[in-house]
């Protein structure tokens, strides 16, 4: 069923589907997530290891590229449809930030790359034949004060020579490609400190070893996350994306579709660990009765599940907004941080429901607590979308 939902910030009117909306696109989802169990996926913690196998089914089928227009070689799915594909994703088990970028990275590039570029990478995007997963943007020295952000791209004739660093940059050791935002105007030249920022498309399978060094992380979870180091590296100046200088209002144009895509995301995260909580709850006897049957137990649950239909509602939202077309900011913002938070109870009551054995790699809650911290993190924190909220929706100073 729908519900009429008005938009009122801007007064237009939008249809936002109830229910388990897109049923078929769910169910195709589900069946590929069945031949990978949770085994498959603590058996790739154990060697930092990338679910190549997951991936390729996911792009056969058509999914990584559901928001590529068909005659590009997509889908051409609405936003929402892409929220559904990951939300399934992780509520059977699996992840799909393994995945996830390609779906809003390639945005730029379509929004505002040429007619050529498009020709030219988009439909093989689209096939497998090449991968779009990585995005530099962050750096070690400035965190989310992206307009700061020191890695230079100096043009030199035909080429552009990029030199700098990046950090978080996750899946660059299993993507062809990646969208890089550099500064092509140093920051003291320019009259606003979000001009003078470019983003390019890197050829990574050219520019390894030719001052491209890639280095793995470490991390809490197997995000294969890296950190990426240009050293004079030279681009084809064909490469850069729209105009010189405007690459920070690019980037801007598909981080609401990210907010909205993490945030499926982690709704889907909460309802798997939800649903394990619940079913443990309801099998588990202690003094002689199931441990659900306690208000101790069961209050959190219920209340995680109110958390996550609240932040599935405000995500189908912020999704009919964008694919409406209309300013989607606001609200794209708090599906992230209504989502994020959702997960993160939800684990929280997850690891208290199971007790010891939330501990037991077996039971796979203590995976997916880790995972599910990592939302109010990033993309994008808590505290800089609560900023956001203060400053741009309900009109106070700046608090940064």
């Amino acid at each position: 069923m729908s519900a009429q939902m008005q938009a009122d910030t801007v007064g237009h009117e939008v249809s936002v589907t109830l229910g388990e909306d897109y049923p078929e696109l769910r169910e195709a989802v589900r069946r590929i997530c069945q031949h990978y169990p949770t085994s498959y996926w603590r058996d790739l913690e154990k060697i930092s290891g990338y679910p190549t196998d997951f991936v390729r089914d996911l792009t056969e089928a058509g999914f990584l590229s559901a928001l590529i227009p068909e005659e590009y070689g997509g889908s051409g799915l609405p936003l929402r449809a892409a929220a559904v594909i990951l939300e399934e994703i992780n509520a059977s088990g699996c992840t799909a930030s393994s995945a996830h970028a390609q779906m809003y990275i390639m945005g730029t590039l379509l929004r505002h790359g040429s007619e050529e570029q498009k020709r030219k990478y988009l439909p093989r995007i689209a096939s497998g034949e090449l991968r779009l997963q990585a995005f530099g943007v962050t750096e070690p020295t400035t965190g989310s004060d992206t307009t700061k952000l020191k890695t230079r791209a100096v043009r030199r004739g035909d080429t552009y020579v990029i030199k700098g660093q990046k950090i978080w940059t996750s899946r660059a050791l299993h993507s062809d490609l990646m969208l890089l935002l550099a500064r092509t105007t140093p920051l003291e030249e320019v009259q606003k400190k979000t001009d003078g920022l470019s983003v390019f498309l890197l050829d990574m399978r050219r520019s390894l070893g030719k001052g491209l060094e890639i280095r793995p992380i470490d991390a809490l979870i197997n995000h294969n996350t890296t950190e990426v180091f240009f050293d004079d590296l030279e681009v084809p100046a064909e490469n850069l994306i729209g105009e010189e200088g405007k690459g920070f209002r690019y980037i801007l144009d598909g981080m609401n579709a990210e907010r909205i895509l993490v945030a499926a995301e982690a709704i889907g995260d909460g309802r798997w660990l939800l649903r394990k909580a619940s079913t443990y709850a309801r099998e588990r006897q202690v003094f002689g009765r199931p441990i659900g049957a306690n208000q101790g137990v069961q209050f959190p649950l219920a209340r995680c599940y109110a958390e996550l239909e609240a932040a599935d509602m405000m995500c189908r939202r912020a999704a009919a907004l964008f694919d409406a077309g209309l300013a989607c900011g606001p609200d794209a913002n708090m599906a992230k941080l209504l989502a994020s938070e959702a997960a993160w109870h939800a684990a929280e009551a997850a690891m208290q429901t199971h007790g010891g054995f939330a501990f037991a790699k077996e039971y796979d809650i203590e995976r997916k607590w880790r995972e599910a911290r990592l939302y109010q993190i990033a993309p994008i924190s808590t505290n800089l979308i609560l900023a956001y909220i203060g400053q741009h929706v309900l009109g106070l100073p700046r608090s940064y």
